[in-house]
C-alpha cells in the first residue's frame, strides 16, 4: 500500500465556487437578500392603433412590480386587448363581403 507523502502536493479541487457565490451552503450559510424588481427589456414594436399601443405599453408597469403583482397587469392588458378585438365586430359600415352577396 501506498502511504502518504506528506511534501506532495494535494489536486486541486475539479471546481471552484465563484468568487459572488457563498463559499458553502449549508445551515450557517449567509442568507442572500432577494433581488428587487429587474426590468426585462422587451421591445414593444409599435402597430399603428393608438388603443392597442396604449394596452401594450402598460406592459411596462409589470417591470416596476414584484412577480406577485405582475398577474394583475398582464390580465389588465389582456382583458383590454380582447375588448379592442371585440369593438372591431361591432364597427358600422359595410361587411367585407356584403358588396358580392348577390342572392335573392
Amino acid at each position: 500500500m501506498d502511504e502518504p507523502n506528506p511534501g506532495a502536493e494535494r489536486p486541486e479541487p475539479e471546481t471552484a465556487p465563484a468568487p459572488d457565490e457563498p463559499p458553502f451552503d449549508g445551515p450557517d450559510a449567509p442568507a442572500e437578500e432577494p433581488a428587487g424588481p429587474r426590468p426585462l427589456g422587451v421591445a414593444v414594436t409599435p402597430t399603428g392603433h393608438p388603443e392597442v399601443d396604449g394596452r401594450l405599453a402598460r406592459l411596462g408597469d409589470a417591470d416596476h412590480l414584484a412577480v406577485g403583482g405582475h398577474l394583475a397587469v398582464y390580465e389588465d392588458v389582456h382583458r383590454g386587448l380582447r375588448t379592442t378585438l371585440a369593438s372591431l365586430d361591432q364597427q358600422p359600415g359595410p361587411r367585407p363581403g356584403a358588396q358580392n352577396d348577390n342572392r335573392s
